[in-house]
């Protein structure tokens, strides 16, 4: 069978890193609140320089690295952002210009903090067909630019950065590695709990980030354990045989209340939500890489990706790393 294989992982954020401290003499917080509420330490802010397409790139461009191949073996990008350098063109048009690529299949997917899972899952099945051998999946953002800097409740949590990866179809046994399962939802009636109020056919402007955090944290909770129990079923995998489970990195308690719901030891759960905030799409690719790079996830582990975001959307997946 084909599947689609991880060979490589690379991430990249922002010069400038934040500190609640430095956002407390900004803003009505204060660094205690801030960690007691969300377990949130530091996130990295794009500078005048840095866009979605530099991060992302950036991080594409150590994923290749660490995958062993040329930019140009890469025929496929998919990339999931909320927050695009332009309306139009896509931003990963962007980037495989910017990659030196001059011909391949190339389109943005927005599905906000679930972005990347949408990405992963849309790659995979082209892959799978045959009809495309590489692909480059980036999840990346820089919500500084959508943040409303006198909303206490909103600003503090989040943060800009991208992370990538490689996935290329190889033929490969039962037992083989590869995407196992991928299980995707989405539930529009949500909106009003996480939104930005403005778009080109709209207001005509960009638009601040809104959020009704107590029942976003109701949701994810119960939507994130049973995603998560959904793809473990899909793929054939027990709970107590998944070696790493690599979250959206959007709340330390929603991580700890999934965790516990689903009877997951917490040392199996990579955390990066205290460096980085919320990336919205690219937290997890951003997660897997530092736990990729940090010796943590090895070939052979049994992996798991999940998150939430605005819309709502939801989703997860398993993968033989």
């Amino acid at each position: 069978m084909i599947r689609s294989v991880v060979t490589g992982t690379g991430s990249a954020l922002p010069a400038r890193r934040v500190s609640n401290a430095e956002l407390a003499a900004q803003v009505d917080t204060s660094d205690e609140w801030i960690v007691e509420r969300t377990g949130i330490r530091f996130r990295h802010i794009a500078g005048p320089d840095e866009t979605t397409g530099t991060l992302a790139t950036d991080a594409a461009r150590r994923a290749i690295e660490a995958a062993g191949i040329a930019a140009t073996d890469i025929d496929l990008i998919v990339l999931a952002t909320a927050t695009p350098d332009q309306t139009f063109p896509a931003t990963a048009t962007k980037v495989q210009a910017a990659l030196g690529i001059l011909d391949c299949v190339a389109f943005d997917v927005a599905a906000v903090c679930s972005g990347f899972l949408y990405a992963v899952q849309v790659a995979d099945s082209m892959l799978r067909t045959g009809v495309h051998r590489r692909a480059l999946v980036i999840g990346a953002e820089t919500f500084s630019r959508i943040l409303d800097w006198e909303d206490r409740t909103t600003c503090v949590l989040f943060g800009d950065g991208a992370g990538a990866i490689v996935l290329e179809g190889q033929e490969v046994e039962q037992d083989g590695r590869g995407i196992l399962a991928t299980k995707l939802h989405a539930d529009g009636r949500y909106n009003d709990l996480l939104y930005v109020d403005g778009g080109p056919s709209t207001t005509g402007t960009v638009g601040k980030l809104r959020m009704k955090g107590r029942e976003v944290f109701r949701h994810a909770v119960t939507n994130l354990a049973a995603v998560m129990t959904e793809s473990l079923g899909i793929a054939g995998i027990a709970a107590d045989d998944v070696d790493w489970v690599v979250p959206h990195q959007a709340n330390a308690r929603i991580l700890d209340a999934t965790a516990r719901k689903l009877g997951l030891a917490p040392e199996t759960v990579i955390v990066t939500v205290d460096r980085h905030a919320n990336t919205s799409a690219a937290s997890v690719p951003l997660a897997l890489d530092v736990g990729v790079r940090d010796g943590r996830v090895k070939q052979g582990d049994i992996v798991v990706l999940e998150a939430m975001g605005g819309g709502f959307t939801w989703g997860a997946a398993v993968i033989r790393f």
